[in-house]
């Protein structure tokens, strides 16, 4: 099912845009949401979105998330379906990652470099910002940078989620997930995922930052309150 559509974004990617764009759709509105239901049916793994606040989302916002696993974009890309999200993503993820690379490029997310330098960082963030401002879509940024091998939650870095709160100025919602963090890449998917269950939700809604100390309160809060989600999660399953 994931192949040959992988196979054939990455042959038509060089050649048609137009093309590219439609099989990259077809990847996220019908591919994705089939990967969780093979899980489902074949490993016994569920997927869980919980709709709480839903109500209070505003028509634009940003989201930031602790970050676990490879799928968590997929996760996303399901829990708000009716949404065009766009994602800030390391530029690793640019290149050689079946289904997810030609995908990334050709909706033009943003692709950050580690190695890149901050002036570099910032100036992609911002030209991403703008696009995601004209389009009205919404942008997904995970603070921590890199995923926690155990799961728990991790420092929010400040650069990326300040550049993008004061480019954007859209209010921040804060969103918890947890189920993916022991996938180390593509092979595992099939191997770890078994009996368990992938949760997302939205915590908190904040106003648009206005000032750095509004950002910082933000940033001080939030892996604070995820952490607390994802410890009363795990405590169901004992």
């Amino acid at each position: 099912m994931v192949i040959p559509p992988s196979i054939l974004n990455t042959l038509v990617y060089p050649v048609s845009k137009k093309l590219s764009m439609r099989i990259s759709d077809y990847i996220v509105k019908t591919l994705a949401p089939r990967l969780f239901s093979i899980l489902t049916c074949y490993k016994h793994f569920r997927f869980i979105g919980y709709k709480d606040n839903f109500d209070k989302l505003p028509p634009q916002y940003m989201i930031i998330s602790n970050h676990q696993s490879l799928l968590d974009i997929p996760l996303f890309m399901r829990y708000l379906h009716e949404r065009d999200l766009r994602f800030i993503a390391k530029a690793e993820l640019s290149r050689h990652v079946p289904l997810v690379s030609e995908m990334l490029r050709t909706q033009e997310h943003c692709f950050i470099s580690r190695r890149a330098k901050p002036v570099t960082t910032m100036k992609a963030i911002e030209q991403f910002a703008n696009r995601v401002l004209e389009r009205n879509q919404i942008p997904v940024l995970f603070p921590e940078g890199t995923r926690t091998k155990d799961g728990n939650v991790g420092k929010f870095y400040s650069a990326g989620f300040r550049k993008l709160a004061q480019a954007t100025k859209l209010p921040v919602v804060l969103c918890a997930l947890d189920g993916g963090w022991q996938i180390s890449n593509i092979k595992t998917i099939m191997t770890k995922l078994t009996n368990g269950a992938y949760r997302v939700k939205v915590m908190k809604i904040y106003d648009s930052p206005q000032s750095k100390e509004a950002e910082a309160a933000i940033l001080d809060e939030a892996p604070a309150l995820v952490q607390k989600q994802l410890d009363e999660w795990r405590s169901e399953k004992k």
